[in-house]
């Protein structure tokens, strides 16, 4: 394998492409094997439904305070030994999930994985860097296919593997593909940053939550990235719920498979990439915000019809790809010196919104059912449209104020949101 040195031609192979993209699905599959399982793991280790769905909380809190704690580093230290150390801590932790002898070590374990799985947004905005300007919503596309597809993935690998040994097979097979990945990024990852006089890692969290005051554009994507997200995981932490029961009656295994159909959405990705390459990334924002509103009909739906809740989770994924993928070219493209901390801010509202859907989810089934579900899914979708329709707005306005200084022969600039 082969890479392209950032500084050279501008470019990045093919080979070191597809590796990263593998690495940033594997890094966050950790924090999604125990979707499909929820029912069986409550059973051995003795939890409710409530408490078991707390892992998916717990996992997703702890990936966001990873991005505050950890991503930002990116910007301090040189990147290929951070990425290298965080995809080794992971296999480490994932083995205390593996091992876990009843529900407080399983919630460590799971604690301790997602903070250290935010590895996988290191090699994001290192693919970035390494990548040709013209080509950054492709690389961009490419490498969160793997992401979203290790997320979604995760959730068939995972129920297959608790038919041949049970569920903590899928934690030992991903601790030894985590530290397997760690050496391939040691042997092919080119070295970058960690030049010296950079911050102080206190000054870095500082700048990272000071980046939201510093870009009016990072704020609204963060808010509409966090609401598609909640959206996202109310569907797939409530979806083990509904299949469990009749009219369905599932097994873990066959809930796993639900996976391979959010990935048909997943495999978009790069055609968001390409379209906001070609200067169409506002369209796809909105047409999957729109899109991400309408699966829930269809979702609904789908509480008696397998079709119907196939249509939506198809959809549903497949909007909420185009709205992060467009967002992300969009913040990428803002500061290339503090790209790590503009990811590490995006990533962390993202995923706080994540975790608050999830959160939530839990609640609302106990107490309405799917249908209270849907309403609650729908209801971050509608934000999203909303905020998405809010940010072009101010956009506009913007960028006439800005036509209407330089008309009177002002010198200002246009900001960052009217540029775009």
């Amino acid at each position: 394998m082969t890479t392209k040195r950032p500084g050279t031609d501008g470019g990045l192979s093919r080979g070191l492409l597809l590796l990263m993209s593998v690495a940033t699905g594997l890094a966050v599959a950790g924090n999604y094997f125990a979707q499909p399982l929820l029912d069986l793991i409550g059973r051995e280790l003795g939890l409710g439904p409530t408490s078991a769905a707390l892992m998916v909380t717990v996992a997703q809190g702890g990936y966001a305070l990873g991005l505050i704690l950890l991503v930002p580093l990116g910007d301090l230290m040189e990147r290929r030994r951070l990425a290298v150390s965080l995809y080794a801590a992971t296999a480490v932790f994932l083995l205390v999930s593996a091992t876990a002898a009843n529900g407080t070590v399983l919630l460590v374990g799971t604690a301790l994985t997602a903070l250290t799985s935010v590895g996988a947004q290191v090699v994001v905005p290192f693919a970035v860097s390494l990548a040709a300007p013209a080509e950054r919503g492709k690389v961009v596309g490419t490498v969160m296919t793997g992401l979203l597809l290790g997320l979604l993935l995760a959730r068939t690998a995972s129920g297959g593997l608790s038919e041949v040994g049970g569920w903590r097979t899928a934690y030992w097979v991903n601790a030894v593909l985590m530290a397997l990945t760690a050496v391939l990024l040691r042997l092919f990852l080119p070295r970058l940053g960690g030049d010296s006089g950079g911050p102080t890692y206190p000054g870095l969290l500082r700048s990272t939550v000071a980046q939201f005051r510093y870009e009016p554009l990072l704020r609204w994507r963060s808010a509409i990235g966090a609401l598609s997200m909640a959206s996202f995981s109310v569907l797939w932490t409530a979806l083990t719920f509904l299949l469990v029961r009749s009219p369905y009656d599932w097994s873990e295994s066959a809930i796993g498979l639900f996976g391979l159909v959010g990935a048909v959405g997943a495999l978009t990705a790069t055609v968001a990439g390409r379209l906001a390459d070609r200067g169409h990334v506002q369209i796809v924002t909105g047409a999957g915000a729109l899109l991400l509103l309408a699966s829930w009909v269809a979702v609904a739906a789908g509480a008696r019809s397998l079709v119907w809740l196939l249509i939506g989770v198809i959809v549903l994924d497949l909007a909420h790809q185009a709205v992060l993928n467009s967002t992300q070219n969009i913040i990428y493209g803002l500061r290339a010196e503090a790209r790590n901390r503009i990811n590490s801010a995006f990533m962390t509202s993202f995923f706080i919104g994540g975790a608050v859907g999830s959160a939530l989810t839990s609640v609302v089934w106990v107490r309405g059912g799917w249908m209270a579900v849907c309403v609650l899914g729908a209801s971050f979708s509608a934000g999203t449209v909303v905020l998405w329709v809010l940010e072009r707005i101010t956009a506009g306005r913007a960028a006439n104020k800005s036509l209407k200084a330089a008309a009177r022969g002002g010198h200002d600039a246009p900001s960052s949101t009217a540029a775009r």
